[in-house]
């Protein structure tokens, strides 16, 4: 089992940026996939960037261009670093791994361990 736990999220202004960090405990991820997604109000949850087990990584279109995923498998985190932020931005952000692979990475089903989520709001 491996547990998240997200953080760095907070209030920013359109056009800037923000890192969001997720540490995982119980397992070590550098095998994982692991992925970071966001589910804003009304709205279904959505994957926006995925690092495979092999450290590719793959971005939805939203967001692509603008953000980056990385892994410390030192350190057993998991980072998103945010650019040029925009309001349809705002949502909450989960860090999910799952241990096997998928043909569907960005799919939020495909994962089994989650964080509690980190607020992004842009204005």
């Amino acid at each position: 089992h491996v547990q998240l736990v997200e953080s760095g999220g907070g209030s920013v202004q359109a056009g800037g940026s923000l890192t969001l960090s997720c540490v995982a405990s119980g397992n070590s991820i550098r095998t994982y996939f692991v992925g970071w997604f966001r589910q804003a109000p009304g709205k279904k949850r959505e994957g926006i960037a995925i690092m495979n087990s092999i450290g590719s990584e793959r971005y939805a279109d939203s967001v692509k261009g603008r953000v980056t995923i990385s892994k410390d498998a030192a350190n057993n985190t998991v980072d998103l670093h945010m650019i040029d932020l925009k309001p349809e931005d705002t949502a909450m952000y989960f860090c999910a791994a799952r241990r096997s692979f998928s043909r569907t990475p960005l799919t939020p089903g495909e994962y089994n361990y989650w964080g509690q989520g980190t607020q992004v709001t842009v204005s």
